[in-house]
């Protein structure tokens, strides 16, 4: 909405004290010729805005202008300023909202705070977007028609239409009715009931979404958290599930912790080596989890993924043991 964008326009200013045509429609993610029309907007409604010229010149405010915020003291601007930072938002689409409340929460601050809590909070990084062996993180997109839809039917309370691609199956719409957003390392969920029972929709296979106008049948109140571990818990003990003994370098556990479903036991070899049953999703899942871990694990039981690894490892050593 431009009334959000003229807002942010001032903000920038305020924080910035002069900033380019140029500068200001990167951070706006708008064209310069938009912002030009800002600003003439702007100055008609009396912002003393003013533009310099010359090589180092642009736009800036009076001295003195200040917008009316509601001002925050120095801790709790701080942890807006670090939750700001991680990247859920994004994964609901809420991006662009994001960045322009963090600077909201900035110029509310006084004079004397802004910059300590503004530089206290780049001090602190909160999920970057690779590890220290330079893997990606695996961040979904959601198409932001998609967001904004889902959004608009979970705080209205609406019923939801929606195509979704499940794995391994043909788009289909589907009518449910909404009851909350999660998001965990990355991916968004859509929390619902259809006919009454459970659903948990992921938002990056929601190819398309309508809000209705008919209301949603859901309680008035809900505890999210502890409905995602409900469902949680119904998902690692369905399909077609996979026990495995193994052993594992304790260097790696956390790797394989990470990709697991469950983890049933854990003891100690003498040798130093941790003895674990572990839950895969499927056959697929335990074989490639295995396979990321190389030799730093060793899969005991059942036979059949012993047999699997082999096959796949002397396939390998074929391939590659004669002159290319």
């Amino acid at each position: 909405m431009r009334a959000d964008r003229l807002v942010s326009l001032v903000l920038l200013l305020r924080q910035h004290g002069r900033l380019s045509a140029a500068a200001l429609a990167r951070e706006l993610e708008v064209s310069t010729r938009t912002v030009l029309r800002d600003i003439e907007a702007l100055s008609a409604a009396g912002v003393p805005v003013y533009a310099e010229r010359g090589r180092h010149g642009g736009f800036a405010l009076l001295p003195g202008f200040r917008t009316e915020l509601t001002g925050l003291n120095p801790d709790e601007a701080l942890a807006l300023l670090v939750a700001g930072s991680r990247r859920g938002a994004q994964a609901f689409g809420l991006g662009s909202a994001l960045a322009s409340a963090m600077l909201k929460v900035v110029d509310a601050l006084p004079e004397s705070y802004r910059h300590t809590a503004a530089g206290a909070a780049g001090r602190l990084l909160i999920d970057p977007e690779t590890d220290l062996l330079s893997r990606r993180l695996a961040a979904e997109e959601v198409p932001d028609a998609v967001a904004a839809e889902v959004l608009r039917a979970v705080f209205a309370g609406h019923r939801l239409r929606i195509h979704y691609a499940a794995a391994d199956q043909s788009p289909q719409w589907r009518t449910v009715d909404p009851i909350g957003l999660v998001t965990v390392r990355e991916r968004g969920y859509l929390l619902a009931t259809r006919s009454g029972a459970d659903r948990t929709y992921r938002l990056s296979r929601i190819l398309a979404a309508t809000e209705l106008a008919e209301p949603a049948q859901r309680p008035d109140r809900v505890d999210l958290d502890r409905a995602w571990q409900e469902r949680s818990t119904r998902f690692r003990t369905g399909g077609d599930q996979v026990a495995v003994l193994l052993r594992v370098d304790p260097a790696r556990r956390e790797d394989l912790v990470g990709t697991a479903l469950a983890v049933h036991s854990e003891e100690a070899d003498p040798d130093g080596r941790l003895r674990m049953e572990v839950t895969f999703q499927d056959p697929r899942h335990a074989e490639w989890a295995l396979w990321q871990l190389s030799t730093n694990a060793e899969a005991l039981t059942p036979q059949w993924l012993r047999d699997s690894l082999h096959n796949r490892a002397t396939t390998i050593a074929t391939r590659y043991g004669t002159p290319s």
